[in-house]
């Protein structure tokens, strides 16, 4: 299949299945466990009805969105993703770049393969920072003031891997850091000749922001020590609230209550996100999730959803339920695998396109104006 003729991001994933090393498709494609969170993010938004009104003049949709003072062309960025380069190389900068080119904003990981400075600079004034706080504070205070330096005013705490989540496809795969060249590994590599070439051009992946201090590591568990925090606490958030003077923001809330904890410390929004299903296998959909968590905070802060947005009208599902703005992650790293800087350019103009489209079909002119009122249920 030609990228023009990919109609959905599921099509994008299975040309990029085509492409992309099994052990390298599976560490962005794979969840935890069972991979029922993963699939039931996706199958939740399936189930969310919304009411279309008609005759009405739809001629011009507006897209637009405002988070932290700066106005996107449309409501959805691109999530951050730890390893992106060995899914496909330069991963991290194609998306960086993209994001900036149709203005919406990019999040750049604290696991990228990419360093935060470049990434900065590639997104040019688009670009939020993912943290990972790290059992050691150094480490972490290197990590903010290098951000800080680099221009980034958003920084995105990740609060919901307190413990390493178990991917049985990258035990299965043997994924290790640095990769070894397994007989299997090798077989894909010849089997996958595009990804095997485009890999040697740039070298192979590593975690860029943390290459020193993973030089010993010899396994995927070193590399998940040195990221997972299992002791951070509610007064660790508020340090760091006191430290960033940026607009901060809590990743991984996915109950009411620690909501309104985050909004009594001054975070200045939450992501309800349950790290795409990647961590933990039990849980709700965040789709789900997110209608009590809008209930009891909406008034207080900004609300972004991701984990499972696949379609435009995922992103009208997620606002109608009371989220402000909503990230994919996934859904533009298939595209990226699919075809490279091409291939992220299609799956942004799919999502784009469902969005404007649905809009129309919803009687809507503004995505500003989805709310409660669109629901076909309660």
């Amino acid at each position: 299949m030609r990228l023009d003729r990919a109609a959905s991001i599921d099509d994008l994933r299975a040309m990029a299945k085509r492409r992309v090393p099994r052990f390298a498709f599976d560490l962005v494609d794979g969840g935890a466990e069972s991979e029922r969170n993963m699939r039931r993010n996706v199958e939740a938004f399936e189930e969310v009805e919304l009411t279309p009104r008609y005759m009405v003049d739809v001629s011009q949709i507006d897209t637009c969105a405002m988070l932290f003072g700066q106005t996107y062309d449309q409501p959805f960025g691109a999530a951050p993703i730890g390893m992106l380069n060995a899914f496909w190389p330069n991963a991290d900068l194609i998306l960086a770049r993209m994001c900036k080119r149709e203005n919406i904003p990019y999040v750049a990981s604290s696991a990228a393969s990419t360093t935060l400075e470049r990434l900065a600079e590639a997104a040019d004034g688009n670009g939020w920072f993912q943290l990972y706080v790290s059992s050691d504070t150094s480490v972490t205070e290197s990590l903010i003031s290098r951000a800080e330096k680099a221009g980034y005013d958003v920084l995105l705490v990740t609060a919901d891997v307190p413990a390493a989540g178990k991917r049985d496809r990258d035990i299965r795969n043997q994924l290790s850091v640095p990769f070894r060249f397994t007989p299997d590994v090798l077989l894909q590599l010849i089997a996958n000749p595009t990804w095997s070439l485009a890999s040697l051009r740039h070298g192979k992946p590593n975690i860029a922001n943390y290459a020193d201090l993973l030089k010993g590591a010899t396994s995927y568990a070193d590399v998940q020590k040195t990221l997972i925090t299992p002791g951070f606490t509610w007064d660790d958030l508020k340090r760091l609230r006191e430290r960033w003077k940026g607009h901060l923001l809590v990743k991984g809330v996915l109950h009411p209550d620690d909501a309104l904890r985050c909004a009594d410390i001054g975070c200045d929004a939450i992501v309800v996100s349950n790290h795409g299903g990647r961590q933990v296998a039990f849980g709700p959909p965040t789709i789900e999730a997110l209608p009590p968590i809008a209930a009891a905070v909406r008034d207080r802060m900004k609300i972004i959803l991701d984990s499972g947005i696949r379609r435009g009208a995922d992103l009208i599902r997620a606002k109608a339920l009371g989220a402000d703005f909503a990230f994919a992650g996934r859904a533009l790293a298939y595209g990226v695998g699919a075809g490279g800087a091409q291939g992220a350019d299609r799956a942004f103009a799919i999502l784009k396109l469902e969005l404007v489209r649905a809009l129309g079909q919803l009687g809507t002119r503004s995505f500003g104006d989805v709310g409660s009122s669109h629901l076909t249920t309660r």
